[in-house]
Formats: C-alpha cells, structure tokens, sequence
C-alpha cells in the first residue's frame, strides 16, 4: 500500500503532527481534514446511522489525546481508527440495548426529490457495496473495510482490530477469495 504513505505525507507530515501536538488551530484543522474523510467512509460502510456524529466524537478523543500520542503520523492513524471502532462497537452495542424508535412528522422532512434515475444510481454502488460486505463473516467485513476504506496497513489494521498481523493476511485473503468466488457465481468476470 505505497499510495497510502504519500497520500498521509502530502497533507498531514510529521511537522504538522508536532504543531499540532503544540496545539496550533491550523495544524489541528490539518490532520482533521486529512483524516476525517477515511473515518466518515469507515463508520459508513460498517453502517454507523449517525456516521458523521460518530466522526465529531472520535475527534474530541482523539485531539484531546494529540499531546501524549506517540508513533508519528502512522500512530496517529492508527490509534483514529482504533477511537473510530470503539465509538463503531459503542454504537452498536447502544443500539441493540435501546433501538431508536422515531415517529415520522411530515412539517420537520425538508428533503427535496431527486429523479428516480439518479436516485437509484447513486444507491446501486452502495448497496451493492455493502450486500457484498455483509455476505462475509464479520471479523472478515471489519479487516476488508479498514484496510480497503480506511486504508490502514496490515500492523495498523491489526492493532485496531487486537489480532496479529498474520492473522489480518488470513482474514483478508479469505474475505477476497470468497467475494472473488461470489462474484463470478454472479457471472461478474476480470
């Protein structure tokens, strides 16, 4: 994953993380703009249903921890992804204790209509996305969406997910042979 590292250093280098660190409004606004896209796109493909909320909360972690972190640019990553599944298992485990129950109210709905056409265009990736995803075991779903979403490496992945790298290559070898075999059974080719 070489695009990855030059992707991080193209914004976010090790001298924006330390003014950061010293506490500098731009350095700050530097590694959430580099970092908060990963994250909203990690939570949303694990099917956060407030994933921009959840994004804000990692961040009040996560900056608040900026001082004390160690590990570079790399372990800032890292250890993101690693608040972003937390608040991932918190809001899942909040959700199966007390499931959400909203009436509908027509005068607060203040969506406009787009065409069907692009409607289901935009829907179609998406859900196509995550009807894959979800024909795999979970612990595969969750090591193919943070390494594939989030971009995270195999040691970051590992962390992240408290297995050993190893253990990271397997899941993700069995998570795309298995969507390799599912697609072709679907007639989709090379």
């Amino acid at each position: 994953m070489g695009a990855e590292e030059g992707s991080v250093a193209a914004v976010l280098d090790p001298e924006v993380l330390l003014s950061a660190q010293a506490g500098d409004a731009a350095a700050l606004s530097a590694v959430y703009r580099d970092l908060a896209p990963s994250v909203l796109g990690y939570l949303s493909a694990r099917g956060v249903p407030d994933a921009e909320a959840q994004v804000s909360e990692t961040f009040l972690t996560v900056l608040s921890k900026l001082p004390t972190l160690t590990g570079g640019v790399e372990g800032l990553r890292t250890f993101t992804f690693s608040v972003a599944h937390a608040r991932l298992v918190d809001d899942r485990r909040r959700r199966a204790r007390r499931p959400e129950q909203v009436p509908y109210v027509a005068e607060w709905d203040e969506r406009t209509s787009v065409s069907a056409e692009q409607q289901a265009l935009e829907q179609d990736g998406d859900a196509r996305a995550r009807k894959l995803l979800a024909t795999l075991p979970p612990d595969q779903a969750e090591v193919l969406t943070l390494r594939v979403l989030a971009d995270l490496s195999i040691d970051q992945t590992a962390i992240v997910v408290g297995r050993s790298p190893g253990a990271v290559k397997q899941l993700q070898r069995r998570a795309l042979m298995s969507l390799r075999a599912s697609m072709a059974a679907q007639g989709v080719t090379k």
